[in-house]
């Protein structure tokens, strides 16, 4: 299976590079490249895809890229574009402060000669997003130029992951550099989200970053909030502060309280109004497919199997999960029947197999394997699967599938020494 994986990832990687570069994704239909509203123009998927190399163990790619990176990221950085901050942190930062950690690793010996350059480029780019998070709230905007900081007119509206997923980065950038300014920011956010959250201890999708008042009220597991639990905990992994931990052990509780609805045979997790309980969206949503992963992680491993089964009892129905299954029909939703290549099953089956042991979730792997490559291979690399049902590929493939769905699925099954550091769950973004 891990051959499978290998050439899976330099079937996209060498379409990226020989019909995308320097653009953020490749389309793999067309075989052409484009820049996203996310990035602009950061070669996201160069970015991105770094430390998938480290665990596939390609050292001449990998130095080169790092090379490149060291020489060319200040330009990539020094632009008059507007960015998301979210994405821009989780890839782009995230990616050169954990290729500095790689590279600095004696044992691994991936980059002979390394002397922090890519922690430098990780100062730079985290002087630029550090601004987005001068509000009275203390809450960062959504988007900021990477140049002149926030523009006239930028909405002052914010997911709730936006400011909540920016502890690792942060925490780890002040570590690292001696700078506290990213570490006093990003446990501010933290804060002021959490000290908001209604009486039944649920957190709304959206925030406006000035006045601190929730601009939509749905509170789920699923997009716009999913990755503040997950920050949460490893924010704990990575500091041992038991004040990370308390917060994730009682938003834990009023979302086992609140948004887990309990069925006749199993359950699942839905959108809730965050002041009445209400269901709002009775949806499985395919981001919500993380959950069973940080529940393994959380030590809650026997209703993470459950959970696990039952999401993947939907990818077995259709090769893949849609963004959103309508829990009342037992259907795709209408308008959001899109596979776009996500990793979260496969972080999840990854996640559980560690902690268990048990075949099954290697075979839940190679069946989501199998359907990527029956249905989402094309010439230059893998489509995203626009329909579900009727398996209609679109012409786009994110730079995640390269950073995360193909990462995890070659962990999920290399038990070889030259992985072990990879596969340790405290290693793995």
């Amino acid at each position: 299976m891990t051959e499978i994986v290998r050439r899976m990832f330099y079937h996209a990687y060498d379409g990226y590079l020989l019909h995308a570069f320097p653009k953020d994704e490749l389309a793999p239909i067309s075989c052409t490249g484009h820049d996203t509203h996310n990035c602009q123009g950061c070669m996201l998927t160069f970015y991105d895809a770094l430390d998938t190399l480290a665990v596939l163990g390609n050292r001449t790619e990998y130095q080169r890229v790092v090379n490149w990176i060291i020489k060319h990221g200040e330009e990539t950085f020094d632009r008059d574009v507007t960015v998301s901050v979210f994405e821009t942190n989780i890839r782009i930062l995230g990616s050169l402060i954990s290729n500095h950690l790689l590279a600095s690793d004696k044992d691994l010996n991936l980059m002979p000669g390394y002397n922090g350059e890519l922690l430098t480029l990780a100062l730079s780019l985290g002087n630029r997003l550090v601004n987005a998070y001068m509000t009275p709230t203390g809450l960062p905007y959504g988007s900021i130029n990477l140049k002149r900081g926030i523009q006239y007119g930028e909405t002052t509206v914010t997911a709730t992951a936006t400011g909540g997923t920016v502890l690792l980065e942060f925490l780890l950038l002040s570590k690292l550099t001696g700078k506290k300014i990213f570490s006093v920011v990003a446990e501010k956010a933290t804060k002021a989200l959490w000290e908001r959250r209604s009486q039944l201890g649920l957190l709304g999708s959206h925030i406006d970053v000035n006045t601190g008042n929730w601009v939509y009220f749905d509170s789920g597991i699923g997009g716009g909030i999913d990755s503040f639990y997950e920050y949460l905990l490893k924010a704990y992994f990575l500091t041992g502060k038991s004040t990370y931990l308390n917060m994730f052990d009682e938003g834990y509780a009023a979302i086992k309280k609140h948004i887990f609805i309990d069925g006749k045979s199993v359950g699942w997790y839905v959108d809730v109004n965050m002041y009445t309980g209400k269901v709002m969206f009775p949806f499985y949503r395919s981001l919500q497919s993380f959950w069973p992963g940080l529940q393994a992680l959380y030590g809650d491993v026997e209703e993470a199997e459950t959970l696990f089964m039952q999401f993947f009892e939907v990818w077995a129905k259709y090769g893949f999960v849609p963004e959103a299954y309508n829990l009342l029909v037992h259907a795709p939703e209408k308008g959001l029947e899109q596979y776009p290549l996500r990793p979260e099953l496969a972080e999840s089956a990854f996640y559980l197999y560690r902690a268990t042991g048990k075949d099954k979730f290697r075979q839940a792997g190679a069946i989501i394997l199998s359907s990527l490559e029956k249905y989402a291979k094309v010439q230059c690399g893998y489509a995203a699967i626009e329909n579900v049902e009727t398996k209609k590929v679109r012409d786009h493939m994110d730079s995640y599938f390269l950073a995360e769905t193909v990462k995890y699925l070659y962990l999920l099954f290399d038990d070889s020494p030259e992985t072990a550091i990879f596969r340790n769950a405290s290693k793995v973004r």
